[in-house]
């Protein structure tokens, strides 16, 4: 065959591979589906996306490859799977990039705001699409977040019985990272550890309890060691989200990207939906065990948060020392709560002002 065939023929194939009605992409999550924020994607996003791309007339399709569960990566790389496009689209824990991604941990650094987990994700799309600095956060990490995630609000379950702050006295409660801080004021003791670690260090003395959310906590029967389950409300929290890689991204007919754009909406959906019910499934479950529920005064609950040292200002100062604009994203964060006619326990964003 002529080389100036050959060219040619390269030069018409180019296109129609660039352009291809197939598209090969990979799901990828460091954690169980049995977790509402990775669950979602295999339930909800990679079923959906072909469904409606069919119901639309549009040509194009994708073969999905799903890898959870840590196949593919680890917890404490969900961040740079997608950026390098280990996965094309997953869930990343912006809670574990306080240093890369810390505007994305301003509700850890501003507890007691909501316990609807729904109306903070709302917010949290909401900002990403009008603040262009939590936009870059994940530009930054060559990707983009479609749908927000989070958590049920925080407790306590301990082996002793709460009924004010006062009883937290010297008690060792186990409150990693950022939640650590949530113990100031209290006379607690704050000790580290994890979900997969609470049950053996509470059975063997080395905490009293632990400050978590019911549907961790249940699932590892941590209230057959801390069966008194005081709740405290300290809030939902926002943990990250469905992100997918940039250059995938850009190489998505505009179609794809529609789709996409509705599915993490859906997801965030989806996810607070999920969680709601199986914070009440967890709740009961627990209860039905044995576990002792009792929910703390309002008058003491008043006493902790009142007790708490201006979390929100450090996060602020430190931020900004870096450069980051922290105080406009508390601010946004608190004023779009307030919009949708919340009001602050505690209005984390007055305090720390000249």
């Amino acid at each position: 065959m002529p080389g100036s065939l050959l060219v040619t023929l390269a030069a018409m194939l180019v296109p129609a591979l660039a352009y291809a009605d197939v598209f090969r992409l990979t799901a990828g999550a460091p954690q169980s589906t049995n977790l509402p924020w990775i669950g979602v994607i295999q339930r909800v996003v990679v079923p959906e996306s072909n469904k409606r791309l069919k119901t639309s007339g549009s040509a194009h399709s994708i073969v999905w490859r799903e890898a959870y569960g840590g196949s593919l990566y680890k917890w404490q790389n969900t961040l740079e799977a997608i950026e390098i496009g280990l996965a094309d689209i997953g869930w990343v824990g912006a809670l574990w990039e306080v240093s890369k991604m810390p505007l994305q941990n301003v509700t850890y650094n501003a507890p007691f705001v909501t316990d609807d987990l729904g109306l903070m994700l709302d917010i949290f799309n909401e900002l990403h699409e009008t603040m262009p600095a939590l936009r870059q956060a994940w530009t930054d990490q060559n990707q983009i977040m479609l749908g927000a995630s989070g958590v049920d609000t925080y407790h306590l379950l301990t082996t002793f019985p709460v009924s004010g702050v006062a009883d937290l006295q010297g008690r060792k409660i186990l409150a990693p990272g950022p939640s650590a801080t949530w113990l100031e004021g209290t006379g607690a003791v704050a000790v580290n550890g994890g979900l997969n670690t609470y049950y053996t260090q509470i059975r063997t003395g080395v905490a009293d309890g632990v400050l978590t959310i019911l549907t961790g906590a249940y699932p590892y029967r941590i209230h057959e060691v801390a069966p008194y389950v005081t709740l405290v409300s300290l809030g939902a929290q926002f943990n990250g989200g469905l992100a997918i890689n940039n250059d995938t991204w850009e190489r998505l007919p505009a179609d794809v990207q529609h789709v996409f754009a509705e599915l993490g909406r859906e997801y965030s959906r989806t996810m607070a939906a999920e969680v709601a019910a199986n914070y009440d499934r967890a709740l009961t479950a627990m209860a039905a065990d044995g576990a002792i529920v009792s929910t703390l005064t309002e008058t003491e609950r008043r006493k902790w948060i009142d007790g708490l040292p201006d979390i929100a200002g450090r996060w602020v100062a430190a931020a900004e020392r870096r450069g980051y604009p922290a105080r406009a994203v508390l601010e946004a964060f608190m004023n779009a709560f307030r919009d949708r006619g919340g009001q602050p326990l505690r209005d984390w964003d007055a305090l720390g002002q000249p």
